[in-house]
């Protein structure tokens, strides 16, 4: 059992449930995969670095948990191709996806607008935005062939909230907001999937230390703290929260309204 503050998780609350986490090599993502696994769930891992993946791989195997799966993939580059194929694949081998973790991103420069390089903002949407919207469309058969499945997307504060200097990146979360708006708009009345943002806050992570670079890192919760809320709106006791703009920490001091 696990429990932080309010939220108390069994052991097997992910158990059959196969879940597509992006990112997954490291920081929030290789935590929640990782806890994913402990709690039954068969993990897809997906990220660019392959070594990584297969360092996640082997943790998982270690421990003792079901054998995850590793779909090197990098976002900027792939295409509607590349994701008709992992969907493809998932369904062949899963008949179902019970959950999808939209996870990976990029930061870019933090810099006025007027001095963002047109080629880094295009990356920046190609991670941020395109691929968040072209894997969803590519796996949505999979997720609406689940009898309970979530569809999460991973916003920021500054997507909520315009804030100077955050550039890219900020216009990139907005846009991730929205499309999340979109799909519970539409998923609502017509499938089982609950769609939500869902917004980390300040974490130990490579992201944050880029942002931060002047923060002390060990002043911030670990990614693997944060994992108790990550598993709950991946679980079935989740089911009541669709279309939420959600905060991470509200989870750890007690599930919210």
């Amino acid at each position: 059992m696990t429990t932080t503050n309010d939220i108390s998780l069994p052991d097997t609350l992910l158990q059959d449930r196969t879940i597509l986490i992006t990112g997954a090599g490291d920081g929030i993502g290789r935590a929640v995969a990782e806890a994913a696994a402990a709690h039954g769930a068969r993990v897809i891992l997906l990220g660019r670095t392959k070594k990584k993946l297969e360092s996640v791989y082997d943790s998982i195997v270690a421990a003792g948990h079901t054998e995850p799966v590793i779909h090197p993939m990098d976002l900027a580059t792939a295409g509607t191709e590349d994701y008709d194929a992992l969907a493809s694949g998932i369904q062949d081998q899963f008949q179902a996806l019970d959950g999808l973790l939209h996870n990976a991103g990029l930061l870019g420069s933090l810099n006025p607008l007027q001095f963002t390089e047109p080629q880094q903002w295009m990356k920046l949407m190609q991670v941020n935005v395109n691929a968040c919207f072209l894997m969803t469309r590519a796996l949505l058969p999979a997720l609406q062939a689940s009898a309970d499945a979530r569809l999460l997307f991973t916003s920021s504060s500054v997507g909520r909230q315009g804030r100077a200097y955050w550039g890219g990146y900020a216009i990139s979360k907005f846009a991730v907001e929205g499309m999340m708006q979109v799909f519970a708009a539409e998923l609502n009345r017509t499938s089982a999937i609950r769609v939500n943002s869902i917004n980390p806050g300040a974490t130990r992570t490579a992201m944050r230390r880029a942002a931060y670079p002047a923060e002390d890192p060990a002043a911030l919760p670990t990614p693997e703290s944060l994992t108790p809320a990550y598993l709950y709106l991946l679980g079935p006791d989740s089911r009541s929260l669709h279309g939420q703009a959600l905060n991470i920490p509200d989870f750890l001091s007690g599930i919210p309204d």
